[in-house]
């Protein structure tokens, strides 16, 4: 993968993006008790507890320095309240700063994609819109296209030019043979799992997408059948193909 960034290159210290995370998601359940059995359309089976239970239970993984894979933990566990479960992870939270630098690269980049794609899926359970310049979106789409680009390896397909207003990556290797573009936000989601294949399609192409949708299914992420929440229109629609 080649990143050639236009914007601000990320921040390298992945603590600050994952608190604001987390203080943005303790500040929307903790407003509404109510909110607690509130289904997660993006997280299917899941409730708003079951995300925060899930979120307690990665951090308790990075905290404990657990050597498994952080990023397909066991289910979180039922029943425990939400209250409860946000003072837990406030407090583990606060051990992050002695652990992170002793983490390898992977782990310590997971934690905020992890709590930042959650914080989105929460935002669309509650109807709220996605946050306004997130610190957590930069890392956590370089991250996505990384992951990506494993994916088109897999499948034995040809390089794509992935492009936002600001960023712009080679996933793959060679020249690209096509470009996807579309909003940082949009393409992060359809890369980690929250936008259908059709939804998809309709980013911006330059030509037919249909040879790369299978590489939208790689690691914990797989396109849903059903749309999950309402795609933001993308700002570069000159050479939208939508056949998929």
């Amino acid at each position: 993968m080649t990143d050639l960034t236009i914007g601000p290159i990320p921040d390298p210290d992945h603590h600050p993006a994952y608190r604001a995370c987390r203080e943005n998601i303790t500040r929307l359940v903790t407003s509404d008790p109510s909110v607690a059995e509130l289904p997660v359309p993006a997280c299917p089976g899941w409730s708003v507890r079951d995300l925060v239970g899930h979120l307690v239970l990665v951090c308790r993984l990075a905290v404990d320095e657990d050597p498994g894979e952080i990023s397909e933990p066991p289910p979180p566990p039922p029943g425990i309240p939400l209250d409860e479960l946000v003072i837990t992870w406030a407090a583990l939270e606060e051990q992050l700063p002695a652990v992170l630098p002793r983490a390898e690269w992977l782990r310590r980049r997971i934690l905020p994609l992890d709590a930042f794609s959650h914080e989105l899926d929460l935002r669309t359970a509650l109807g709220l819109p996605p946050p306004d310049g997130s610190p957590a979106l930069a890392d956590a789409l370089d991250l996505a296209v990384m992951g990506f680009t494993l994916s088109l390896h897999g499948h034995g397909l040809p390089a794509l030019r992935v492009r936002t207003p600001d960023r712009e990556w080679t996933a793959g290797e060679g020249e690209p043979a096509a470009t996807l573009g579309g909003g940082a936000l949009e393409v992060f989601r359809a890369l980690t799992g929250r936008r259908t294949v059709r939804q998809i399609g309709e980013l911006s192409w330059s030509t037919s997408p249909a040879p790369w949708l299978p590489a939208f299914t790689w690691g914990p992420f797989t396109p849903p059948t059903r749309a999950v929440e309402e795609a933001a229109t993308t700002p570069m629609g000159s050479d939208r193909h939508s056949r998929t």
